[in-house]
């Protein structure tokens, strides 16, 4: 299994904004916004940031989850939750 953020911000500043954070996943950047407007985060290219949503996709990308309303506090463990259902362990 693997996590992707996806974010509008430059390949530097998503780098230094993980390493500031210490995140162990990759963070893409979606500059054009293709991500965001295909997966429903964006309603327009010009928009200045993406909402927070969730997708699990499997192997072949396919569309399994979203989540297009994200709590942070509660958000992780939900999705957590939701992937140990789906992929076992």
């Amino acid at each position: 299994m693997d996590i992707v953020g996806v974010s509008f911000d430059s390949p530097s500043e998503n780098q230094a904004w993980a390493l500031e954070e210490g995140f162990q996943f990759d963070l893409w950047s979606d500059d054009g916004r293709e991500l965001a407007l295909y997966y429903g985060a964006a309603s327009s290219a010009g928009q200045a940031f993406a909402s927070r949503i969730t997708v699990l996709l499997d192997e072949d990308g396919n569309l399994l989850l979203e989540y297009p309303f994200v709590s942070v506090g509660t958000h992780p463990q939900e999705v957590l939750e939701d992937c140990q259902l789906l992929f076992g362990g």
